[in-house]
């Protein structure tokens, strides 16, 4: 059978199952998400994800870029580095990576095969769950030896959290998919530090002190030493620019050692680097800084203020909720501070949409509102209608290649951003879309 073909069928066989990721936050709320299920499924596999090293990544933002440069690091050191993260962009294999390739096509179809008749014994697995599973066996199965997995939804009920981790790694934390993990930080956090193992050291990202409080109690009531990037790992940034930034940990590096640099932009990401740095020398897996160094410059981590042309300006962002819109425009204030923007924007229907205007409503001249081919994606007469409400002037044009094409129009008379942001998925069509008219 044709390779292609073939592959559909195994997309078409893992979409089968239930998929959270295309409910409605109604449904997603009623979901019966528990661990058992798991537990069962790797137990009949022969639970390969305990034969290598764990780096578990959870959080709100950042939990991407920071396991990125985590297994970017690895590689350097010489290990065959599983990452498996989650929504892909362009293509389902991106999701299972080994040493920053994606699976083939031919080595998902394998997987799939090998798994169907474990996953027939089971039921109410679901697509998130089996696709969870086969990153376990793939990573066993070609002789991956170190490993990072990034939490899909929350931590505590998450399809990753079957495993005991290295480090537990806990991101920025603010709101999101709140009718599944609650509508108060406290709330969110709880869910997150679900992740926290008994004696695993835990590393976080700078939080609100709500969020903190919660996962300094739960480190403790576990005997899981607690790192507070900012507090016990300080960083400081020497230079940023369009080439990347350049920054410090004075808190650990040695002095002969030059300063660190990652070509991903934004605050932000400064803050991942050290989270990052810290579960790397918190995971007890063999890594110099030198290393460390290398694997930081080399990350390569797509759509975080992708700068697809430098003038007039094309970005590619992930920003989709209020407190990443807030750090987007803080971004763009450093790096084009007299520059507006053409937003190409959709969203989810369960997200924050006025509030993800109002971060921004300073730097935009024009939201250019599209609707990307997703069953979550709401319609653009509604996000017109909060624009509106936001005093943002807008217009509405789908498919999504229409949208790019009208914002390139309008940047090409005056020279300003045109920037994809809101959803995943109409960035990831807004890429597609720029690959075919470059």
């Amino acid at each position: 059978m044709d390779i292609e073909i073939a592959y559909n069928q195994s997309l078409d066989y893992l979409y089968s199952f239930v998929d959270y990721s295309l409910k409605h936050s109604s449904e997603l709320a009623k979901a019966d998400f528990n661990l058992d299920r798991m537990f069962a499924l790797m137990q009949s596999l022969g639970n390969p994800q305990n034969t290598y090293p764990i780096i578990h990544v959870a959080g709100t933002k950042g939990k991407g870029s920071t396991s990125a440069l985590c297994a970017s690091s690895l590689k350097v050191a010489g290990y065959k580095v599983g990452l498996y993260t989650s929504p892909h962009l362009l293509e389902y294999t991106e999701r299972i990576q080994i040493n920053g390739e994606s699976i083939s096509h031919t080595q998902l179809i394998e997987l799939v095969e090998e798994i169907k008749p474990y996953v027939a014994k089971i039921e109410m697995l679901t697509t998130f769950e089996i696709t969870t599973a086969l990153a376990f066996l793939a990573f066993g199965k070609y002789g991956v030896n170190a490993a990072v997995f990034e939490v899909g939804l929350g931590g505590r009920l998450d399809a990753t959290n079957i495993v005991t981790p290295r480090v537990s790694v806990i991101t920025s934390l603010s709101y999101d998919h709140t009718a599944v993990l609650g509508n108060t930080l406290t709330l969110i956090a709880g869910e997150k530090a679900g992740i926290i193992k008994n004696g695993v050291p835990v590393i976080s990202s700078p939080q609100k002190e709500e969020a903190l409080a919660v996962l300094e109690r739960v480190a403790a009531f576990k005997n899981s030493r607690f790192t507070l990037v900012g507090r016990d790992v300080k960083f400081e940034l020497i230079e940023s620019s369009l080439d990347g930034q350049r920054f410090n940990f004075p808190t650990f590096q040695s002095s002969n050692l030059p300063p660190f640099n990652i070509p991903l932009l934004g605050s932000h990401q400064v803050e991942n680097a050290a989270t990052a740095y810290a579960a790397l020398k918190a995971s007890g897996i063999p890594i110099t800084d030198e290393q460390i160094q290398k694997g930081f410059s080399q990350v390569q981590w797509r759509a975080r203020f992708e700068i697809a042309r430098r003038d007039p300006p094309v970005i590619f962002d992930s920003a989709h909720n209020q407190d990443s819109f807030a750090k987007l425009n803080e971004t763009l204030q450093t790096y084009f501070p007299g520059k507006m923007v053409y937003l190409i924007f959709g969203a989810s229907e369960d997200k924050n949409i006025p509030g993800m205007f109002a971060e921004m409503k300073s730097k935009i001249k024009k939201i250019i509102i599209t609707r990307a081919d997703h069953p979550r994606a709401l319609e653009v007469e509604k996000i017109q209608q909060l624009a509106e409400q936001a005093g943002a002037e807008s217009e509405t044009l789908t498919p999504v290649k229409s949208a790019l094409a009208r914002a390139l129009e309008l940047s090409s008379k005056d020279g300003s951003i045109v920037l994809s942001a809101g959803s995943m998925f109409v960035t990831a069509e807004v890429m597609s879309a720029w690959k075919n008219i470059k």
